[in-house]
Protein backbone atom coordinates (compact mmCIF):
# COMPACT_ATOMS: atom_id res chain seq x y z
CA UNK A 1 0.00 0.00 0.00
CA UNK A 2 2.93 2.29 1.08
CA UNK A 3 6.78 2.65 0.14
CA UNK A 4 7.38 3.90 3.89
CA UNK A 5 10.16 1.94 5.47
CA UNK A 6 8.61 -1.04 7.95
CA UNK A 7 8.34 -0.71 11.46
CA UNK A 8 7.45 -3.96 13.26
CA UNK A 9 5.12 -2.95 15.33
CA UNK A 10 3.49 -5.40 17.91
CA UNK A 11 0.52 -3.64 18.75
CA UNK A 12 -0.82 -0.30 17.37
CA UNK A 13 -0.35 1.19 20.63
CA UNK A 14 2.77 1.66 22.38
CA UNK A 15 4.21 3.83 25.60
CA UNK A 16 6.19 6.73 26.18
CA UNK A 17 8.04 6.85 29.35
CA UNK A 18 10.96 8.73 30.59
CA UNK A 19 13.33 6.35 32.76
CA UNK A 20 16.35 8.53 32.87
CA UNK A 21 15.96 8.52 36.80
CA UNK A 22 16.07 4.75 36.73
CA UNK A 23 19.30 2.61 37.15
CA UNK A 24 19.10 0.36 33.39
CA UNK A 25 18.74 -2.84 35.01
CA UNK A 26 15.28 -1.26 36.65
CA UNK A 27 14.63 0.19 33.87
CA UNK A 28 14.83 -3.01 30.89
CA UNK A 29 12.64 -4.69 33.42
CA UNK A 30 9.65 -2.30 33.40
CA UNK A 31 10.19 -2.51 28.93
CA UNK A 32 10.18 -5.92 29.42
CA UNK A 33 6.81 -5.83 31.20
CA UNK A 34 5.54 -3.34 29.05
CA UNK A 35 6.13 -5.89 25.94
CA UNK A 36 4.57 -8.57 28.07
CA UNK A 37 1.67 -6.24 28.65
CA UNK A 38 1.07 -6.27 24.72
CA UNK A 39 2.19 -2.73 23.97
CA UNK A 40 4.01 -2.38 20.62
CA UNK A 41 6.59 -0.18 21.24
CA UNK A 42 8.67 1.80 23.82
CA UNK A 43 9.44 5.50 22.87
CA UNK A 44 12.06 7.59 25.48
CA UNK A 45 13.16 11.31 25.08
CA UNK A 46 16.25 12.81 25.34
CA UNK A 47 16.60 16.04 27.92
CA UNK A 48 20.57 15.81 27.79
CA UNK A 49 20.78 13.72 31.22
CA UNK A 50 21.18 10.32 29.57
CA UNK A 51 21.89 9.14 25.81
CA UNK A 52 18.95 8.05 24.35
CA UNK A 53 20.61 5.93 21.37
CA UNK A 54 22.76 4.18 23.84
CA UNK A 55 19.10 3.44 26.11
CA UNK A 56 17.98 2.45 23.39
CA UNK A 57 20.55 -0.65 22.18
CA UNK A 58 20.17 -1.38 26.00
CA UNK A 59 16.32 -1.59 25.68
CA UNK A 60 16.51 -3.39 22.30
CA UNK A 61 19.16 -6.45 23.57
CA UNK A 62 16.55 -6.66 26.75
CA UNK A 63 13.63 -7.19 25.11
CA UNK A 64 12.66 -9.66 21.85
CA UNK A 65 9.61 -8.27 20.18
CA UNK A 66 9.58 -4.49 21.20
CA UNK A 67 10.22 -1.79 19.04
CA UNK A 68 12.38 1.29 20.85
CA UNK A 69 12.10 4.49 19.43
CA UNK A 70 13.47 7.89 20.29
CA UNK A 71 10.69 10.50 21.26
CA UNK A 72 12.86 12.36 20.50
CA UNK A 73 16.34 12.63 19.75
CA UNK A 74 17.91 16.07 20.17
CA UNK A 75 19.59 17.02 17.24
CA UNK A 76 21.64 19.62 19.48
CA UNK A 77 23.21 16.75 21.48
CA UNK A 78 25.01 14.63 18.61
CA UNK A 79 26.49 15.36 15.00
CA UNK A 80 24.41 14.78 12.11
CA UNK A 81 26.83 11.73 11.31
CA UNK A 82 26.76 10.36 14.27
CA UNK A 83 23.13 10.38 14.60
CA UNK A 84 23.13 8.42 11.23
CA UNK A 85 25.60 6.02 11.93
CA UNK A 86 23.82 5.27 15.14
CA UNK A 87 20.64 5.02 13.74
CA UNK A 88 22.05 2.69 10.84
CA UNK A 89 23.93 0.50 13.57
CA UNK A 90 20.37 -0.71 16.13
CA UNK A 91 18.79 -0.87 12.11
CA UNK A 92 21.06 -3.69 11.43
CA UNK A 93 21.52 -5.10 15.33
CA UNK A 94 17.30 -4.99 15.03
CA UNK A 95 15.85 -4.63 11.98
CA UNK A 96 12.33 -3.02 12.02
CA UNK A 97 12.81 -2.52 15.80
CA UNK A 98 14.19 1.08 15.74
CA UNK A 99 12.50 4.43 15.09
CA UNK A 100 14.62 7.17 14.95
CA UNK A 101 12.77 10.21 16.62
CA UNK A 102 14.39 13.73 15.65
CA UNK A 103 13.55 16.90 17.25
CA UNK A 104 15.07 20.61 17.39
CA UNK A 105 13.79 21.22 21.03
CA UNK A 106 13.77 24.12 22.73
CA UNK A 107 16.06 27.39 23.58
CA UNK A 108 16.36 27.44 26.74
CA UNK A 109 17.16 23.84 26.55
CA UNK A 110 19.39 23.90 23.86
CA UNK A 111 21.26 27.31 25.26
CA UNK A 112 21.00 26.80 29.06
CA UNK A 113 21.60 23.11 29.65
CA UNK A 114 23.60 21.73 26.03
CA UNK A 115 25.58 25.47 25.69
CA UNK A 116 24.33 25.20 21.94
CA UNK A 117 22.73 27.93 20.15
CA UNK A 118 18.80 27.56 19.24
CA UNK A 119 18.01 29.16 16.03
CA UNK A 120 15.67 29.03 12.70
CA UNK A 121 14.80 25.24 13.68
CA UNK A 122 12.89 24.65 10.56
CA UNK A 123 16.62 25.33 8.69
CA UNK A 124 18.47 23.72 11.43
CA UNK A 125 16.72 20.27 11.33
CA UNK A 126 16.73 20.43 7.16
CA UNK A 127 20.23 21.09 7.33
CA UNK A 128 20.74 18.37 9.79
CA UNK A 129 18.90 15.84 7.58
CA UNK A 130 20.70 16.78 4.72
CA UNK A 131 24.10 15.78 6.32
CA UNK A 132 22.94 12.79 7.57
CA UNK A 133 21.65 11.78 4.10
CA UNK A 134 25.26 12.64 3.37
CA UNK A 135 26.93 9.89 5.23
CA UNK A 136 28.80 7.33 2.87
CA UNK A 137 26.93 3.84 2.20
CA UNK A 138 30.03 1.91 3.64
CA UNK A 139 29.02 2.31 7.29
CA UNK A 140 27.01 -0.23 8.21
CA UNK A 141 26.48 -1.14 4.43
CA UNK A 142 23.50 -3.31 3.76
CA UNK A 143 21.48 -1.58 6.71
CA UNK A 144 19.75 0.97 5.18
CA UNK A 145 19.20 4.35 7.27
CA UNK A 146 17.54 4.35 9.82
CA UNK A 147 13.76 4.70 9.76
CA UNK A 148 13.48 8.83 10.66
CA UNK A 149 10.21 10.79 12.22
CA UNK A 150 10.49 14.72 13.00
CA UNK A 151 8.64 16.25 17.10
CA UNK A 152 6.62 18.07 14.18
CA UNK A 153 3.51 20.36 15.42
CA UNK A 154 3.90 23.34 12.89
CA UNK A 155 2.70 22.53 9.32
CA UNK A 156 6.59 23.74 7.78
CA UNK A 157 8.01 20.86 10.17
CA UNK A 158 5.26 18.74 9.30
CA UNK A 159 6.02 19.12 5.46
CA UNK A 160 9.95 18.44 6.30
CA UNK A 161 8.69 15.24 8.15
CA UNK A 162 7.27 14.05 4.71
CA UNK A 163 9.96 15.07 2.45
CA UNK A 164 13.20 14.51 4.27
CA UNK A 165 11.98 12.05 6.45
CA UNK A 166 9.48 9.25 7.19
CA UNK A 167 6.63 11.00 9.17
CA UNK A 168 5.93 12.75 12.19
CA UNK A 169 5.94 12.19 15.53
CA UNK A 170 3.03 15.09 17.23
CA UNK A 171 3.25 15.51 20.92
CA UNK A 172 0.58 17.44 23.21
CA UNK A 173 -1.57 17.31 20.92
CA UNK A 174 -5.35 16.73 20.10
CA UNK A 175 -7.09 13.80 17.89
CA UNK A 176 -7.93 16.64 15.67
CA UNK A 177 -4.13 17.34 15.26
CA UNK A 178 -3.18 14.12 14.72
CA UNK A 179 -5.96 14.06 11.40
CA UNK A 180 -4.14 17.74 10.40
CA UNK A 181 -0.43 15.67 10.40
CA UNK A 182 -2.33 12.54 8.03
CA UNK A 183 -4.25 15.32 5.82
CA UNK A 184 -0.26 17.09 5.55
CA UNK A 185 1.42 14.21 5.07
CA UNK A 186 -0.73 12.27 3.16
CA UNK A 187 -1.50 7.76 3.37
CA UNK A 188 2.42 7.19 3.23
CA UNK A 189 3.97 8.45 5.57
CA UNK A 190 4.18 7.37 9.68
CA UNK A 191 2.35 9.08 11.87
CA UNK A 192 2.93 8.05 15.34
CA UNK A 193 0.88 10.21 18.22
CA UNK A 194 2.07 10.65 22.03
CA UNK A 195 -1.31 10.57 24.55
CA UNK A 196 -0.68 11.66 28.10
CA UNK A 197 -3.14 10.51 30.69
CA UNK A 198 -3.91 9.70 34.12
CA UNK A 199 -5.00 6.19 35.51
CA UNK A 200 -6.85 5.54 38.78
CA UNK A 201 -7.06 8.42 41.54
CA UNK A 202 -9.56 11.21 42.58
CA UNK A 203 -10.23 13.57 39.89
CA UNK A 204 -8.75 16.33 41.72
CA UNK A 205 -5.56 14.48 41.59
CA UNK A 206 -6.06 13.79 38.18
CA UNK A 207 -6.23 17.35 37.07
CA UNK A 208 -3.54 17.98 39.56
CA UNK A 209 -1.07 15.35 37.63
CA UNK A 210 -2.19 17.32 34.26
CA UNK A 211 -1.29 20.77 35.52
CA UNK A 212 1.82 19.95 36.93
CA UNK A 213 2.43 17.77 33.03
CA UNK A 214 2.10 20.83 31.62
CA UNK A 215 3.76 23.31 33.96
CA UNK A 216 6.89 22.97 31.39
CA UNK A 217 5.69 22.66 28.43
CA UNK A 218 3.32 25.96 28.95
CA UNK A 219 6.26 28.08 28.97
CA UNK A 220 7.90 26.97 25.86
CA UNK A 221 7.11 29.07 22.70
CA UNK A 222 6.71 25.55 20.63
CA UNK A 223 3.89 24.12 22.59
CA UNK A 224 1.87 27.52 23.20
CA UNK A 225 1.93 28.69 19.90
CA UNK A 226 0.89 24.76 18.82
CA UNK A 227 -2.27 25.12 21.60
CA UNK A 228 -2.79 28.45 19.65
CA UNK A 229 -3.07 26.60 16.06
CA UNK A 230 -5.32 24.03 17.66
CA UNK A 231 -8.28 26.40 18.78
CA UNK A 232 -6.80 27.47 22.52
CA UNK A 233 -6.71 31.13 23.37
CA UNK A 234 -4.11 32.70 25.77
CA UNK A 235 -6.44 32.52 28.44
CA UNK A 236 -5.39 28.51 28.30
CA UNK A 237 -1.82 29.32 27.98
CA UNK A 238 -1.28 30.14 31.80
CA UNK A 239 1.68 27.91 33.88
CA UNK A 240 0.51 24.56 33.79
CA UNK A 241 -2.35 25.56 31.30
CA UNK A 242 -5.81 26.07 31.89
CA UNK A 243 -8.20 23.39 33.37
CA UNK A 244 -9.68 23.64 29.46
CA UNK A 245 -6.47 22.93 28.25
CA UNK A 246 -5.24 20.12 30.78
CA UNK A 247 -9.19 18.29 29.93
CA UNK A 248 -8.52 17.77 26.62
CA UNK A 249 -4.64 17.21 26.52
CA UNK A 250 -4.76 14.68 28.92
CA UNK A 251 -6.99 12.28 29.14
CA UNK A 252 -8.82 11.21 31.83
CA UNK A 253 -11.96 9.87 34.20
CA UNK A 254 -11.96 5.95 34.39
CA UNK A 255 -9.68 4.20 32.64
CA UNK A 256 -12.08 3.15 29.94
CA UNK A 257 -11.94 6.85 29.17
CA UNK A 258 -8.24 7.34 29.28
CA UNK A 259 -8.43 4.32 26.36
CA UNK A 260 -10.47 5.97 24.49
CA UNK A 261 -8.11 9.01 24.67
CA UNK A 262 -5.64 7.30 23.47
CA UNK A 263 -7.88 5.60 20.48
CA UNK A 264 -9.07 8.61 18.99
CA UNK A 265 -5.84 9.00 17.91
CA UNK A 266 -5.93 5.69 15.59
CA UNK A 267 -9.36 6.75 14.64
CA UNK A 268 -8.00 10.84 13.55
CA UNK A 269 -5.11 8.44 11.65
CA UNK A 270 -2.48 7.63 13.27
CA UNK A 271 -0.49 4.53 13.06
CA UNK A 272 0.72 3.63 16.11
CA UNK A 273 -0.43 5.85 19.62
CA UNK A 274 2.36 6.03 22.55
CA UNK A 275 0.64 6.44 25.82
CA UNK A 276 2.11 8.68 28.52
CA UNK A 277 1.01 7.35 32.15
CA UNK A 278 1.37 10.72 34.08
CA UNK A 279 2.78 10.06 38.02
CA UNK A 280 2.49 11.70 40.98
CA UNK A 281 5.66 14.54 39.81
CA UNK A 282 8.35 11.46 41.53
CA UNK A 283 10.52 10.85 39.25
CA UNK A 284 10.91 7.34 40.27
CA UNK A 285 7.32 6.91 40.39
CA UNK A 286 6.58 3.36 38.75
CA UNK A 287 4.60 3.13 35.78
CA UNK A 288 3.49 -0.05 35.36
CA UNK A 289 0.48 -0.67 37.60
CA UNK A 290 -1.25 2.14 35.84
CA UNK A 291 0.16 0.19 32.57
CA UNK A 292 -1.58 -3.07 33.71
CA UNK A 293 -5.00 -1.19 33.97
CA UNK A 294 -4.23 0.82 30.63
CA UNK A 295 -3.79 -2.96 28.81
CA UNK A 296 -6.49 -4.41 29.99
CA UNK A 297 -9.20 -1.27 29.39
CA UNK A 298 -7.63 -1.49 25.70
CA UNK A 299 -7.61 -5.45 25.64
CA UNK A 300 -3.95 -5.94 25.01
CA UNK A 301 -3.12 -8.83 24.26
CA UNK A 302 0.16 -9.96 26.44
Amino acid sequence: MTDRPTIDFPARIGVWWASESWSMPAAVEVAQEIEALGFGSLFIPEVGLKDCMVQSAVFLAGTQRLVLGTGIANIHARLATIAEGGGRSLTAAYPGRFVLGLGVSHGPLVENMLGGTYDKPLATMRSYLDRMAGLPEFVEPGSGRPTRLLAALGPKMIELSGTHADGAHPYLVLPEQTATTREILGPDKWVVSEQAVVVGESAEEQMRRAHLHLEVYSGLPNYRNSWLRQGFDESDLVRGGSDRLAERIVGQGSVEQAAASVTAHLDAGADHVVVQVLGDGDPSWDPRPALRELASALDLKG
